[in-house]
């Protein structure tokens, strides 16, 4: 059996099965059974869900692990904006990255998918000048991207037993 070992910082978020965790102190928690979940940068609050496409991350992350109850809803709600963003967008690169992340969920490969959403969710930000970790509108006259801190990824480690 395969098992997964997640290097969390102090104050770091890890959405386990629909069930938040945020961790005090620095800390090492190790996965043993298949489990639904997130952690660190990839859990969007609702407040931060402010754009189209960060919207369609929120639904897709609920599809993935939000309460059993509230899955087929959250992924209702995930085919919908995409199909509203498809719509409203010039972009065949958003476009084309989006159906595949529709498709790659449904295959429950969804890691893949919310990756490919981050990235329409960074093109969104270039487009319309917002600061890509926010989502919130830049000052004119600074570039999206231009000074965005980059903050480590958690550790990821996988351990045999």
């Amino acid at each position: 059996m395969s098992t997964l070992v997640l290097e969390l910082r102090a104050g770091d978020l890890l959405v386990v099965n629909g069930a938040s965790l945020r961790f005090r102190s620095r800390t090492r928690v190790e996965l043993v059974a298949r489990a639904r979940f997130l952690f660190g940068k990839q859990v969007m609050s609702p407040e931060t869900a402010n754009t189209p496409a960060r919207r369609i991350y929120f639904a897709m992350q609920c599809a993935y692990v939000g309460p059993e109850e509230e899955r087929e809803m959250a992924m209702a709600d995930a085919h919908r904006l995409v199909a509203e963003f498809q719509e409203a967008t010039t972009s065949n690169m958003a476009r084309q990255l989006l159906e595949r992340a529709l498709a790659l969920a449904e295959q429950d490969e969804w890691y893949q998918a919310l990756r490919l959403v981050r990235h329409v969710i960074r093109h969104e930000a270039a487009v319309l000048n917002l600061d890509p970790q926010s989502g919130s509108a830049l000052p004119p006259g600074v570039a999206a991207g231009a000074g965005a801190s980059a903050m480590p990824r958690p550790a990821l480690h996988h351990a045999a037993q």
